[in-house]
């Protein structure tokens, strides 16, 4: 008797334990609809400081809210950007690649404030990324040979020359870069080591006076 109402006990407990987190799971999907509504109300008005706070609080809430949050991340880093807030908007990418790291433009967005800041190295990291989530996309070939060719590295930018080429043979600032890199190329070529004199055409030696 005393095992069998401890095992009711027990799975009337379960039983509660259950329901609670079913009505504190519905609580939260009503709150996270609620601060969706209040994000996309701050979207169409462009707040978008507004609008990050409330589709962070709903994706805390609700994990379905997540690509609002990048969304709204990713406008704000865009205003940040237009006015050349670059820390900020820096940090609003970065953010945003954390909840959705498999996303090619938000690396190239990133890697473009990175650009504007002179931090190259990062801005390279960036494009490689975006070029392994999207190996057919002509720009991310061009932002980055553009920046070896800005660190002289022209063996690099020549390369990614190249692939943009065979992706896009007729892209005129790929060809212009390919001229410009060529004619480095033969600028900074080793010279040729002058032939060696033969002894008929060596001057004769002067003679003693």
């Amino acid at each position: 008797m005393k095992k069998y109402s401890a095992l009711t006990l027990i799975m009337t407990l379960a039983l509660c334990a259950s329901q609670f987190v079913q009505a504190q799971a519905s609580k939260d999907a009503k709150e996270a609809a609620k601060f969706s509504k209040e994000g996309f109300e701050a979207t169409e008005n462009k707040d978008w400081d507004k609008a990050v706070d409330a589709f962070r609080k709903a994706a805390q809430l609700d994990r379905k809210q997540g690509p609002n949050l990048v969304a709204a991340l990713q406008h704000r880093g865009m205003e940040y950007t237009t006015q050349k807030q670059f820390p900020e908007a820096i940090a609003d990418f970065s953010e945003a690649l954390k909840l959705k790291s498999d996303d090619a433009n938000i690396y190239e967005r990133r890697a473009y404030v990175e650009m504007k800041t002179n931090d190259y190295d990062k801005a390279l990291a960036d494009y490689s990324e975006a070029i392994k989530l999207k190996p057919n996309e002509v720009k991310y070939y061009l932002y980055r040979s553009y920046i070896y060719e800005t660190k002289k590295d022209i063996k690099s930018s020549m390369a990614d020359t190249e692939k943009a080429l065979k992706l896009d043979p007729k892209n005129q600032e790929a060809l212009s870069r390919k001229s410009r890199l060529e004619a480095l190329q033969s600028a900074n070529a080793p010279l040729s080591p002058p032939p060696a004199a033969s002894p008929k055409t060596s001057p004769p030696a002067k003679g003693r006076p």
